[in-house]
């Protein structure tokens, strides 16, 4: 039923495996090496056609900060962190709340609500973008941090809904069963019982939905058109010129946009692997 391991595989396979994997490895960091590398290539090479070869020299220090002088770009991380973080706080909040009624209450509707939390997941958000943006602008918030966040909390609370619910549908019934003997209310429950045991899960989804946001760069163009509000993915594109593209500026600035996810996710890395694998091993 399981994949042999690879320790118990055949010789050749365990030879394949070795050889194999630092290729695959290699192919799936090209693109960011490509970048990394044009993020330090002089603008002549790319004037010249040399986007692959070695760098003529090299020009670190002048992409990095030519991306802080040519543009806003500090102003766009910042907005980003403006959409993010109230972002995850609402979806995740939400989703531990519901998460929490959908597998603890059994009434007539739970299934039919567990299904319309999770069938936003299965449209195509393209299909979304005419009504979304008819309905901020309608609703005055086109064009605002509070119309993005709002948004990415209605969308994201759906898949964080699922999986929080099925984290909650693992941990033992019997907790909650001897609290309810005891006359403990049914907020007190959630709070003091359940929600302490829920922080492995919090801190995985709170990962995966922080880098969900902060990559997000269809709704940035969607929702904003001002620098006032503008997140860091779709403010990228100002690095470029008005007749040129300044690949190797616009390299720089992905680098740079890329740190924030990737610093929470080895900061956090200890609790999201955990809240991803806690209950993979029971029966």
């Amino acid at each position: 039923m399981f994949p042999t391991p690879i320790q118990k595989s055949a010789r050749w396979a365990q030879i394949g495996y070795k050889l194999l994997l630092p290729v695959a490895l290699v192919l799936w960091l090209l693109p960011l090496i490509g970048v990394a590398v044009t993020s330090v290539r002089p603008a002549g090479d790319l004037a010249a056609g040399n986007y692959f070869g070695i760098p003529s020299s090299f020009a670190g220090v002048e992409n990095y900060t030519a991306v802080f002088q040519n543009s806003p770009i500090g102003w766009y991380i910042l907005n980003s962190f403006k959409v993010t973080i109230p972002t995850v706080i609402g979806a995740v909040a939400l989703s531990c709340l519901t998460g929490f009624a959908l597998a603890v209450y059994n009434f007539r509707a739970n299934l039919l609500l567990f299904f319309m939390f999770i069938a936003g997941n299965f449209i195509p958000f393209q299909i979304l973008m005419v009504p979304v943006r008819d309905m901020t602008l309608k609703a005055g918030m086109y064009d605002t941090t509070l119309g993005l966040v709002l948004f990415h909390v209605a969308f994201q609370t759906g898949f964080c809904t699922l999986f929080m619910r099925n984290f909650i549908k693992g941990l033992p019934f019997a907790l909650i069963e001897a609290a309810r003997v005891e006359g403990v209310s049914e907020w007190k429950i959630f709070t003091r019982i359940v929600l302490p045991l829920m922080r492995p899960a919090i801190a995985a989804l709170s990962v995966l939905v922080f880098t969900f946001i902060w990559n997000d760069y269809f709704w940035a163009t969607v929702l904003v058109q001002g620098q006032h509000a503008m997140p860091v993915t779709a403010g990228l594109y100002a690095l470029n010129g008005q007749w040129v593209a300044a690949w190797h500026l616009v390299s720089a600035g992905s680098i740079i946009a890329a740190l924030p996810p990737v610093l929470m996710f080895f900061l956090m890395q200890r609790h999201f692997i955990a809240g991803l694998t806690l209950g993979a091993t029971k029966g």
